[in-house]
């Protein structure tokens, strides 16, 4: 049944309204109270709508069961789904039950871990999440699998390595139950307590040999040092053995917390932090010593590809050039992975194209930190081909991580 003209046009003014109140993370309740004002308690429409996982938790309406005409007409799927816009092309074909994204950067957040890190945590709190609201994200826009990893700080925590390889065991698992319960909908980064390394070593084996975990994650620094300290190296030959996927993710290091520029430290520090773990991975010689790990950075890279002809102007005057980078900084730079999430405008896309290959860019949505439509539109204004964003979208991530073809 479509929706007559007139309500169409009356929805309009009101979609405008929940964009204005942050629609990506709308109240469905009163999403529905809109929709009864518009067209009526007894429409065939509001009654098909109030079944929704959204409006109604106790009963949950699959894509399959709305027919597409319905998430077509006049707007509604804007107001249900909390669009940023009702003629938004990017965002009809997942709104048509077409879930095909593969996100490589979803965070999960355990309450246990929440309240392990309240006191260590640098930044804004994060939003409320459960299992329940990411199956509802990815559903609200077409995300077959989301690839979940912790939020920053860690699970290296400030009270001290048992503590912090109990914490890593407890989140590995947490993430473990996630794909197991939702099969084909999640992967899992793995953390481990960097910089105990006998604990690290011992994650890395029942991460992979007992929960069957898709990679590793890492934050890109821990206390004072970068990954491409020496210390590490023990970790790095175990990754290397085992051709491991490496996801790292930002966060404000011990060094830049307090720096008074009227603003959050994670406004700088993570493009920039991302950076400096990019810089010492390079320049260490890491990244050319153990040329299996794949490793995927966030954000585009940070500041990375702007920083391109730095980097090269550094690899001229290096004394150990041969030994650390034998085939250069472009090779081992194009041959990394990165991830769009919060990096999808046009500077940040534009220079990122300028340094990685297609092949190497990977779709990531930072949520529930970001709402997902950020991303989705952002890759959409850009104007990639069809071919180019299906590659971002998921057949990247597919060669990456074969396993995810289901």
């Amino acid at each position: 049944m479509l929706v007559p003209d007139k309500a169409i046009t009356c929805l309009r003014p009101l979609a405008d309204r929940r964009r204005s109140e942050q629609s990506a993370f709308h109240s469905p309740r009163r999403t529905m109270i809109i929709i009864r004002e518009v067209l009526g308690e007894g429409s065939m429409t509001t009654r098909r709508l109030s079944g929704c996982a959204c409006c109604n938790t106790m009963a949950r309406l699959t894509a399959a069961s709305v027919s597409r005409r319905d998430l077509l007409a006049g707007g509604l799927a804007a107001l249900a789904f909390g669009a940023s816009s009702l003629a938004a092309p990017a965002l009809a074909q997942s709104r048509q039950g077409e879930a095909r994204r593969i996100d490589v950067h979803h965070h999960l957040v355990p309450p246990v871990y929440l309240a392990a890190i309240a006191e260590q945590r640098v930044g804004s709190a994060p939003r409320p999440w459960s299992p329940e609201i990411s199956l509802e994200e990815m559903d609200r826009h077409g995300i077959a699998t989301a690839v979940v990893s912790i939020i920053q700080p860690g699970v290296w925590l400030k009270a001290g390595r048992d503590k912090s390889r109990a914490m890593a065991r407890e989140v590995n698992d947490y993430g473990a139950r996630m794909v197991q319960d939702h099969p084909g909908r999640f992967g899992l980064w793995a953390g481990i307590p960097l910089p105990d390394i006998d604990g690290s070593l011992n994650e890395i084996a029942y991460a992979f040999d007992t929960l069957r975990a898709d990679g590793i994650g890492l934050m890109t620094s821990y206390d004072d040092k970068y990954l491409g300290n020496t210390s590490f190296a023990p970790v790095w030959d175990e990754l290397n053995r085992r051709k491991a996927v490496v996801y790292t993710h930002p966060q404000t290091p011990d060094c830049c917390r307090n720096i008074a520029v009227d603003a959050p430290p994670s406004l700088l520090e993570f493009a920039t932090d991302t950076t400096r773990a990019i810089t010492s991975l390079l320049f260490s010689g890491t990244a050319a010593r153990y040329p299996d790990i794949r490793w995927i950075f966030s954000h585009s890279g940070g500041t990375a590809p702007f920083l391109l002809s730095r980097f090269l102007q550094q690899e001229m005057v290096m004394k150990e050039r041969a030994a650390r980078l034998p085939r250069g900084v472009l090779f081992e730079l194009k041959k990394f992975y990165y991830d769009t999430a919060q990096g999808n405008h046009k500077g940040a896309l534009d220079a990122l194209r300028a340094l990685a290959p297609m092949a190497q860019i990977l779709f990531g949505t930072d949520f529930p930190l970001r709402p997902t439509i950020e991303e989705i539109d952002g890759l959409a204004a850009y104007g990639f081909t069809p071919d180019d964003l299906a590659a971002i979208e998921r057949d990247n991530a597919l060669r990456l991580l074969p396993r995810l073809k289901g």
